[in-house]
């Protein structure tokens, strides 16, 4: 029975590599999740400064911007899965010092802070170099639900899951979710280094800055994943936008209390565990192209209707809704990439590209907080719905032709 429940989660076809790391990515994910609300915890422990628990996030996010295009590179250049072991490695160590430091109460803002940052950079290199191994696990055939395997243990575990479990073995005692992340991380590394890849070890071609060169010329040249990449970036600009003000918007627009903002992000979480779920039927049943463009469109939707209603309920279901859509795009943009993109540029386009991400997201919270403050709450979702039909415009009739970049014609 055990055996039939995993087949219909991970069916056969794609392959005992692939089951393993994706048990190692769902531990990764439940460590990451759990991190999510004991960080700012153990930082908020150390100092009553709003700026400072604000920092201990940003930290997470700021090595993207120091380390994610060379971690793209040196995806490219060495062993991919030693990299995962490397930056996994790293993690356990510094997750085990702070347990070690916490339990013997020597803890202090700078320390908590400094292993934030530390923890954040690890991960970039891993993050980077989990992508790029696993098209080298599946068939091009079974990319999408492979993807959408993986885009479940996100959202399951690192959005849903994790943070609750988080808050509650910090409320435990304060080194606890630490320790339990590092005994999470140490079993991802023991299944990780139980998956077989090509080798992928190679010689510089050049200097870095050639090699980062080479990569972006290649997305650049093509059109679908360039097109792709521009999407992904002009709508991180508006959603970033939304998501920056969302707590505001829930207390000032839907009147919700803290309880209910939590319970207003976990219907969008909710809704990525669906979209993930069904991902398999909905590729059996629709065309990609079609559901690139109705996820797009819903998204656009979802920033009007967002900014139209001031009721909770209708609110928690555009959420829900939007967490599904997230979820459907986000595999299939993820599988289109690694269908397109040949395996010796997947670490520095990958890299590239989720350098755009995360850049999109900063600039759009910089714009949201903007409109809001000089217009209103309200404005902002204006601008996020103006902005994403305006784009969705000019990429509409593309959207077919992205979604097949990488398949026979």
């Amino acid at each position: 029975m055990l055996g039939g429940i995993v087949d219909r989660v991970v069916p056969p076809a794609l392959g005992p590599d692939f089951r393993r790391y994706l048990a190692a990515t769902w531990l990764s994910n439940l460590s990451d999740g759990i991190l999510l609300a004991a960080g700012p915890l153990l930082v908020a422990s150390q100092t009553d400064s709003p700026a400072l628990v604000a920092l201990a996030v940003i930290l997470q996010r700021l090595p993207w911007f120091f380390f994610g295009l060379g971690a793209g590179i040196v995806a490219d250049r060495l062993n991919r899965r030693m990299l995962v072991l490397l930056g996994n490695g790293v993690r356990v160590v510094v997750l085990s010092v702070l347990a070690i430091t916490i339990a013997g109460g020597q803890i202090n803002i700078g320390v908590a802070l400094g292993a934030m940052f530390l923890l954040g950079s690890a991960e970039t290199f891993t993050d980077i170099s989990t992508d790029a191994m696993l098209p080298m696990l599946v068939p091009a055939e079974h990319l999408g639900v492979a993807n959408a395997r993986a885009v479940f243990g996100i959202h399951a575990l690192n959005l849903l899951g994790g943070p609750p479990l988080g808050a509650l073995l910090f409320a435990g005692a304060m080194f606890l979710p630490f320790a339990i992340e590092a005994v999470l991380l140490a079993a991802s590394l023991a299944l990780i280094v139980q998956v077989r890849i090509p080798n992928t070890d190679r010689a510089p071609s050049g200097s870095a800055l050639s090699d980062l060169r080479e990569g972006v010329r290649w997305l650049w040249g093509s059109g679908p994943i360039r097109t792709l990449a521009l999407t992904v970036f002009v709508f991180n600009l508006t959603w970033g936008a939304t998501n920056a003000i969302m707590v505001l918007y829930a207390s000032e627009n839907l009147g919700l209390d803290e309880r209910g903002f939590g319970l207003f992000l976990a219907a969008g979480a909710v809704g990525g565990v669906v979209g993930s779920s069904l991902y398999g039927t909905l590729e059996r049943r629709v065309s990609m192209g079609t559901m690139m463009r109705v996820g797009l469109a819903y998204e656009t939707l979802a920033h009007l209707g967002l900014g139209l209603t001031g009721r909770w309920w209708v609110a928690f279901v555009i959420v829900f809704v939007a967490g599904i859509q997230t979820s459907v795009w986000g595999t299939l943009s993820r599988a289109v990439r690694q269908r397109a993109v040949p395996e010796a540029f997947m670490g520095r386009v990958g890299s590239v590209y989720m350098f755009g991400v995360s850049t999109g997201l900063v600039l759009g919270g910089l714009i949201g907080g903007v409109v809001g403050s000089v217009f209103n709450l309200t404005a902002v979702f204006w601008y996020a719905f103006a902005g994403s039909a305006v784009f969705l415009a000019l990429v509409w009739r593309e959207m077919p032709r992205i979604a097949h970049a990488g398949l026979p014609s």
